[in-house]
């Protein structure tokens, strides 16, 4: 969902804020600041940049389509009014 690439440097930007002392505790710091942001961001409500571009796409035919209807409707709306005013 998220790029990881954006993740790990998320996460070495923490890691390299994190005092010596701590890194050297032997505990793969990066996996788990890794793990720990994921989480978090999952739990949030967004879409992946995939999903957007999709939407984005089906939204743009979507309102060609409705233009492309609005100018029909207009048409056959003059065309109505013309044999109205021929009666």
């Amino acid at each position: 969902m998220f790029d990881s690439r954006k993740l790990e440097q998320i996460a070495k930007q923490i890691h390299d804020y994190i005092p010596t002392s701590v890194k050297e505790l032997g505990i793969d710091v990066d996996q788990k600041i890794s793990r720990m942001l994921q989480s978090q961001l999952n739990k949030l409500n967004f879409v992946s940049r995939e999903e957007f571009d999709v939407q984005t796409q089906v939204l743009l035919r979507a309102r060609k389509k409705l233009t492309e209807m609005e100018e029909k409707l207009i048409r056959i709306e003059s065309k109505l009014e013309g044999k109205k005013a021929q009666m």
